[in-house]
């Protein structure tokens, strides 16, 4: 089980990402404003104690965490399970977070497979969800096999030693070049084999370590010095590695081709040389544990419409690998002091009333995109979509602007937890995701609901795979996938996050 506690929601705003999916809440359908609840009960609303817990409470999370257990099984299982698991380095190129939405190649993609898995399986109301879980590059091929993951979405290259521990679908890309980059002012190399002797800097766990392992056996036997391996961080990504070449912190690194001159558009001082080629040939895939084949089977059609070459496939890559807009700065000096700003509104008012920031900030997300100029077709406003008859009931000032927004969604999810959930005998999360439920589709409906999920043999306490069922069955897709959305951006805010502080505090001590 995963616990974590994060710092700054800025970080997670303006650097990490989710698809919102079904972004609306459903309030146009079933709105779970005042009209939904007994009126003296809403009044009673601003009477959540407003004293803050103490501080050694205060500033960490309630007891919500991602439950992922190691499990182990094909497609068909993921399909019961309604969720496939994708492990994914956190990299400005791969997968990444903007504004809080999720982007990246590995993220477009393979949310395009859950997508057509949903279609090819005829799968409407309660469909499979892709799941993105930042995992350091070390760790991504180990979380794999231990059942921590289901896919591996990376630029993995296919090698040896690494089909001994996975399978790999249908190759992304094919014949790809591992070449050396190297500093401004680092010694002029005229031959791979000019390497000699030089220290090399390179992640242990990738294929480019292996593929200078192979050259130094070549040295050896030519009776000259092997390269000096230099080890990088588990957490860098290529560019963090790059980063350090451009900036001359170290002279020597190996990238694939297309890597090394797609960043030689933001990192100008590095000389990325094409004509040294450590390995030729190789084939970058996605990975999937062994005994796999109904998934194998699946991404391996998939990958035929996704791979370079192939219309989707070239629009992905056009996107991230030709275009420099994600890497250089994605969002302005203005949008970075804007969320920060909202990154401490969500702190402060999920303190005071006492609920998880983090799950905040991903319900707000899934309401407007954190957007306070949103307005819905019935009259909804702001980040956290307030009626204003809720936000005049819960007194906390002119929801139209920012702050008394966010203080009213806050206030009314905790208002929901108190009034119709705090005596259920269910764990912190399910309170939260039943009174988002309730939020979406009114807190009496799903009352019922629960009911009849009892009757069923379903427990009434717990949302996944047993509420959820009746509610999809009762009243249709959108409030499972609204409850579904805002805790998969939940678990990518924070997963990503942690990879991101991991990475900070390397590069700091580096």
């Amino acid at each position: 089980m995963i616990r974590i506690a994060l710092p700054m929601l800025a970080c997670i705003l303006t650097a990490v990402g989710c698809s919102s999916g079904d972004s609306g809440s459903g309030h146009e359908e079933s709105p779970a404003q005042p009209a939904a609840l007994p009126s003296a009960p809403v009044a009673a609303a601003p009477d959540v104690p407003a004293t803050p817990a103490p501080e050694s409470a205060a500033d960490t999370h309630l007891d919500i965490a991602f439950d992922n257990q190691p499990w182990h099984g094909d497609l068909d299982k993921m399909i019961e399970r309604r969720v496939i698991r994708v492990l994914v380095p956190y990299s400005k190129m791969f997968y990444f977070i903007d504004a809080g939405t999720q982007r990246g190649l590995s993220y477009e993609i393979m949310e395009s497979f859950g997508n057509s898995v949903n279609e090819h399986h005829k799968l409407t109301k309660l469909r499979v969800t892709a799941i993105f879980l930042p995992t350091s590059r070390d760790q991504l091929l180990p979380a794999l096999r231990a059942g921590l993951g289901d896919v591996v979405a990376a630029n993995l290259t296919v090698t040896p030693s690494r089909q001994a521990q996975v399978d790999f679908v249908a190759p992304l890309a094919q014949g790809v070049k591992e070449i050396l980059v190297t500093a401004a002012d680092a010694p002029i190399i005229a031959t791979i084999d000019g390497l000699s002797g030089q220290e090399v800097f390179v992640r242990k766990a990738s294929s480019y370590y292996e593929s200078l392992n192979a050259l130094n056996a070549s040295l050896k036997q030519r009776g000259k010095p092997p390269i000096v391996l230099r080890e990088a961080p588990a957490t860098f990504e290529d560019e963090d590695v790059l980063e350090m070449v451009n900036a001359g912190l170290v002279k020597f690194t190996v990238v694939d081709r297309y890597l090394g001159t797609f960043w030689s558009q933001v990192f100008k001082d590095m000389k990325v040389r094409e004509d040294l080629i450590v390995h030729d040939g190789g084939d970058i895939a996605f990975a999937i544990r062994k005994n796999s084949p109904q998934l194998k089977a699946e991404l391996d059609v998939f990958m035929e419409t996704a791979s370079r070459g192939t219309t989707f496939g070239n629009v992905v890559i056009q996107k991230y690998l030709q275009n420099t807009r994600w890497v250089k700065n994605s969002t302005t000096a203005a949008e970075m002091q804007k969320f920060a700003h909202l990154g401490e509104l969500f702190r402060k008012y999920s303190k005071e009333y006492r609920v998880d920031w983090v799950l905040m900030a991903a319900q707000g997300y899934q309401e407007s995109g954190l957007d306070q100029k949103v307005r819905s077709r019935v009259g909804a406003i702001g980040v956290m979509q307030v009626m204003p008859a809720t936000g005049k009931d819960l007194k906390v000032g002119d929801i139209r602007q920012l702050e008394p927004n966010i203080h009213a969604g806050i206030k009314y999810v905790r208002f929901m937890i108190d009034e119709y959930y705090a005596d259920e005998p269910m764990d912190e999360i399910d309170k939260a995701l039943f009174a988002f439920a309730s939020y979406n589709a009114g807190p009496n409906r799903i009352r019922s609901l629960r009911k009849l999920a009892e009757q069923r043999g379903l427990d009434p306490n717990k949302w996944f795979n047993n509420v959820e069922r009746v509610v999809a069955e009762k009243v249709g897709r959108e409030t499972v996938q609204y409850v579904s959305n805002i805790y998969k951006h939940y678990i990518a805010y924070t997963l990503a996050i942690e990879q991101r502080d991991r990475k900070h505090a390397v590069h700091a001590a580096t």
